[in-house]
């Protein structure tokens, strides 16, 4: 049997959990594929070949585009002359969308079969994207549950899949590795405040100085940082205490044994939500990046939680309110015996309904196999 050729490209740590997840289950169903891929070390474990790595593609707001649009152009034309000397079954994306787009537009005029898994949030802004994807891509899969009635709304077909987050944590949950966590990692009894500062170095930055002054009264809880992969432990140095203890590769462990979280914007509110874990999220970017989105972007709120309720359950500290002051008072509502606490217990379990059922990564690796088989 021919063996299948799939090129996937991932440019975030979310993308990279996703793409891994997808891979592990098209080849659960097709032993006989071989992937070429941009993502990170979660892709890497499934096999196959590994292009480039996330760490060098992860770029945040319009200023810190522009002033990398040099290597992100030579990443374009690199990707392109990558795809045509693999000649791939079919091209999979995932998020990503600044570059992807271009990507499935001239794989498109190659013949390339495109699909999309994770589709751009083109619902909160540059809505004439739906144009480029209704002639670029041939399949779309949607994780959120208003997504495709969006794509409906301009004669185009997308598949909701359910979000792949509920997967992912389900596996993690049935390992049980979190009943080891302290112990793996030399932490006391005390109750534990996650930090998630986010996955880019412009975002810690910008927020993790202000999570660790809001909490540094905190002396009844451990203060735990969630590292990102593609960051070595010296950046976060330069902000933290010696003592303070930093993990890789375990924030669901860390979240599973959170009381409360600060968490900046992004899939990583929706993951805390889903450990019931009572968060506030923070925002804050360069100002030119802010005031360019603030004009842009057409959505009420900034994380999935309030995004998927259509309401604000949790509450969202955005640029000039991401405040020390501001996100003490409203940690304090967050710990136990805060005003908020029950409340915000109670609407996560009205999210996880919403969401709905499990298995987005096995559907999507059906349906693109069945693709794959017919064309």
């Amino acid at each position: 049997m021919k063996r299948r050729k799939v090129y996937i490209i991932s440019g975030e740590a979310s993308g990279d959990l996703h793409g891994s997840n997808l891979m592990k289950e098209m080849l659960a169903i097709e032993p006989n594929i071989d992937f070429r891929y941009w993502g990170g070390d979660l892709m890497q474990k499934q096999g196959g070949t590994l292009v480039k790595h996330i760490k060098a593609l992860a770029f945040m707001g319009f200023v810190e585009v522009l002033l990398n649009l040099r290597t992100i152009l030579k990443n374009i034309s690199f990707c392109k002359k990558d795809i045509e000397a693999f000649q791939p079954d079919m091209l999979v994306l995932i998020d990503y969308p600044g570059f992807n787009l271009r990507i499935a537009e001239w794989a498109k005029s190659k013949g390339i079969h495109v699909a999309y898994y994770i589709s751009p949030t083109i619902w909160a802004w540059k809505e004439n994207r739906v144009y480029t994807i209704k002639k670029s891509v041939d399949q779309m899969f949607v994780i959120l549950p208003f997504e495709a009635p969006f794509y409906q709304k301009f004669d185009y077909e997308a598949m909701y899949v359910g979000h792949p987050l509920l997967d992912a944590i389900d596996d993690f949950k049935k390992t049980d590795k979190a009943s080891t966590f302290r112990e793996r990692n030399q932490l006391g009894e005390r109750p534990i405040i996650a930090l998630l500062p986010g996955s880019r170095k412009q975002e810690i930055s910008k927020k993790l100085p202000i999570m660790l002054e809001a909490i540094k009264d905190q002396s009844e809880y451990q203060i735990i940082i969630a590292g990102a992969p593609s960051i070595d432990a010296d950046f976060y140095k330069k902000f933290i205490d010696p003592d303070m203890h930093i993990v890789y590769q375990q924030t669901y462990d860390l979240l599973a044994n959170a009381t409360a979280a600060l968490v900046t914007s992004g899939t990583a509110t929706l993951e805390t939500a889903l450990f019931q874990v009572p968060q506030v999220v923070c925002y804050k970017g360069s100002e030119i990046s802010y005031q360019i989105a603030k004009r842009l972007i057409h959505v009420k709120y900034i994380s999935l939680v309030n995004l998927i309720l259509d309401r604000e359950v949790v509450k969202e500290l955005i640029q000039h309110e991401c405040r020390v002051e501001n996100l003490k008072k409203e940690l304090a509502y967050i710990l136990p015996n805060g005003s908020k606490r029950a409340l915000i217990m109670e609407e996560y379990q009205h999210l996880i309904e919403i969401l709905g059922n499990k298995g987005a990564s096995k559907k999507v690796a059906i349906a693109l196999l069945k693709t794959s088989t017919s064309s």
